[in-house]
């Protein structure tokens, strides 16, 4: 069994910046890559920005510039940076994990997400 919790969302005014964490924890053996997703009212998920083990990352095209990705493999934990926060940036937050447990099976699991909002 492994655990996703996601942290640091909130309300931030438009040009802000935000750090969100999310750590994974329980019968980890390794960890093929973390990524961070979004969910507006009304609109499908998408990825925002995602980091393999060798560190490797992928962003959105509406990010680029603004956001970064990092993880600390040590810890199975990555972050996300967001600066020059826009309203359209506004949505939950959900970290996903995916690697293999002690016993050798894969595991892609899910935070609660974490609400950014960013308004004046």
């Amino acid at each position: 069994q492994v655990q996703v919790v996601e942290s640091g969302g909130g309300l931030v005014q438009p040009g802000g910046s935000l750090r969100l964490s999310c750590a994974a924890s329980g019968s980890i053996f390794t960890m093929y890559a973390m990524g961070w997703y979004r969910q507006a009212p009304g609109e499908q998920r998408e990825l925002v920005a995602a980091i393999t083990s060798g560190g490797s990352t992928n962003y959105v095209d509406s990010v680029k510039g603004r956001f970064t990705i990092s993880r600390s493999n040590a810890k199975n934990t990555v972050f996300l940076q967001m600066n020059s926060l826009k309203p359209e940036d506004t949505a939950v937050y959900y970290c996903e994990a995916r690697g293999a447990t002690m016993k050798g099976a894969n595991f892609d699991s899910w935070g609660q997400g974490t609400q950014v909002t960013v308004s004046s």
